[in-house]
Formats: C-alpha cells, sequence, structure tokens
C-alpha cells in the first residue's frame, strides 16, 4: 500500500494519522497476511455468523417438580405458613 493509499484512505474514514509514513510497513504486512488468508481452501465450508457455531448449548427448559413449594419451605430452619422468614438486614 502506498503513502498516498494510506492518506486518501485515512481521509475517507476521517482518521487524522500524524506520520502515515510509520504505518506504511504495518499495511504491508497487513497485506501480505490477507493474501496468505485467501491462499485457504474454505469452499468445504458453511457459511456461518460466528467461528463457534456449535448451537445452543444450555439445557432444555423441562419442568421435573411442578410443585413442591411446601416440601421446601418445610425444610427450612424458620418459617412461617409458606413463607420463609430470615433475619431483618437493615
Amino acid at each position: 500500500m502506498s503513502l498516498e493509499d494510506i492518506k486518501k484512505t485515512a481521509a475517507l474514514a476521517l482518521l487524522d494519522i500524524d506520520e502515515p509514513e510509520k504505518l506504511e510497513g504495518a499495511f504491508a504486512e497487513m497485506l501480505v497476511n490477507f493474501e496468505k488468508m485467501m491462499e485457504v481452501d474454505i469452499s468445504s465450508l458453511e457459511p456461518t455468523t460466528h467461528a463457534l457455531s456449535k448451537g445452543n448449548r444450555l439445557r432444555d427448559d423441562i419442568v421435573t417438580n411442578s410443585d413442591n413449594a411446601n416440601e421446601l419451605v418445610s425444610r427450612s430452619k424458620d418459617s412461617k405458613g409458606r413463607f420463609f422468614k430470615i433475619p431483618n438486614v437493615l
């Protein structure tokens, strides 16, 4: 990428680059890396929206115990009716 290309691209992107001469080597190296990436055969890959398309890793939301609230409250050390009693925090 030439110095003029860097200046033109920076202007189009509304970037104020103080010393574009220092970036010339970095841009050339990036372009070489992009060319290497273009050599990789990806014809057998399906397009994805994410690099790790493993699907939903969460379990299904299945209700197993529908009404065990009374049992849970009865296991509490301190309860009143169908409510847990907790110490005052203020």
